[in-house]
């Protein structure tokens, strides 16, 4: 990732109120987080394949720290409770689908618990992104999160939607349809509330 494209990221996101902090290694991510958020701190965490390669939230109960993770639960009636806990918590950690260098925030979830908790609830928000998902506009980053994204997340979690076999988003109206929620976050209202960590690899979905 070059200087340019770096400075114009940081400049674009600070222009809608998000912090952004850029890292090599995926590792480096997996410290800060340890350095920033105290232990007496609740976390709620939203389910990531980024965040499940640092194994973030053992490292966090580890030391002590009160941990909402919904990918921890025994039922789907703790899941559900755990999903609702993570909306009130101080902080809360989670992936995105893809960004665009000029300021957006783009997600698509199926029950809509982890974009409902990174626009309103907990005080602080860290997005954990990979490059490859830097995306060029708004609407590149929409195409990403329609044909990349959710045919990936559906076969992770076990559904069987057209998209996963035709490579491309057909608005089916299926059981197996994983694609509820389309979010765009544009800013925040709250400065420095959501900080975005990019890291240099290609990491996640």
């Amino acid at each position: 990732m070059d200087e340019c494209m770096k400075l114009e990221i940081i400049r674009n996101f600070k222009s809608r109120n998000i912090d952004v902090v850029f890292f090599e290694k995926l590792e480096e991510v997996k410290d800060r987080i340890m350095e920033l958020i105290p232990v007496s701190c609740t976390i709620g965490i939203g389910n990531s394949q980024t965040l499940k390669e640092i194994n973030i939230s053992k490292l966090l109960m580890e030391r002590g720290s009160i941990v909402f993770d919904k990918t921890l639960a025994e039922s789907n009636e703790e899941s559900k409770q755990i999903k609702k806990r993570s909306l009130l918590t101080d902080w809360y950690i989670t992936g995105t689908n893809a960004i665009s260098k000029k300021g957006h925030i783009v997600n698509i979830d199926h029950s809509g618990n982890r974009v409902a908790a990174m626009m309103y609830g907990p005080d602080n928000v860290i997005i954990v992104v990979g490059k490859n998902k830097i995306c060029e506009t708004l609407d590149d980053a929409i195409h990403r999160v329609r044909d990349i994204s959710v045919p990936l997340n559906a076969k992770r979690a076990g559904y069987n939607p057209p998209c996963l076999k035709l490579n491309k988003c057909v608005d089916c109206k299926t059981d197996e349809r994983v694609c509820f929620n389309l979010v765009i976050i544009e800013g925040q209202f709250v400065k420095d509330r959501m900080k975005l960590f990019i890291v240099n690899e290609e990491i996640g979905f």
